[in-house]
């Protein structure tokens, strides 16, 4: 579990890190150097969840050395099965990554939502339904793993 005081935003308890794959950990299928570091790192402290539609099929091969849960997901609804997910969860100690148009539910109700820019772009809803925007998931995930950037973001 991690624990950071933010001031203005609130005392953020989280147990999971729940993400999108593809265009948020991956660019065409393939995971971005040095996200399997970072998730190796987090999954001392934090549950992971992957949850992808896998558009081009190599996700849990690209995953393979990280402890998370890997859920593949069926069209259609994706939207509905990742807020569920994170409702189920519980959401207020969810952290929760995406960039398509799928991702903005869970990353409006998750406690803490990131939207990851990668070549694949940021569909727009998801952009306005996310607390914090990066470039891209090694920034995402630093995010956790140096927690007064977290804080320097979201305080007010």
């Amino acid at each position: 579990m991690m624990r950071i005081e933010i001031p203005g935003f609130g005392l953020v308890e989280l147990e999971h890190l729940v993400s999108d794959f593809t265009g948020t950990l991956s660019v065409d299928g393939r995971l971005v150097e040095g996200v399997e570091e970072r998730l190796l790192r987090l999954s001392e402290n934090l549950k992971i969840h992957i949850l992808t539609a896998d558009t081009f099929g190599t996700a849990e091969k690209e995953l393979s050395g990280v402890p998370c849960h890997f859920h593949r997901l069926q069209e259609p609804d994706l939207d509905r099965q990742k807020e569920e997910y994170v409702r189920d969860l519980g959401p207020e100690g969810v952290i929760a990554l995406g960039n398509g148009l799928n991702d903005r539910r869970m990353l409006r109700v998750a406690r803490v939502g990131v939207a990851v820019m990668l070549p694949e772009g940021v569909a727009v809803e998801t952009l306005q339904a996310a607390d914090i925007l990066v470039r891209t998931p090694l920034e995402a995930l630093d995010l956790l793993l140096e927690p007064r950037r977290l804080k320097a973001t979201l305080r007010f």
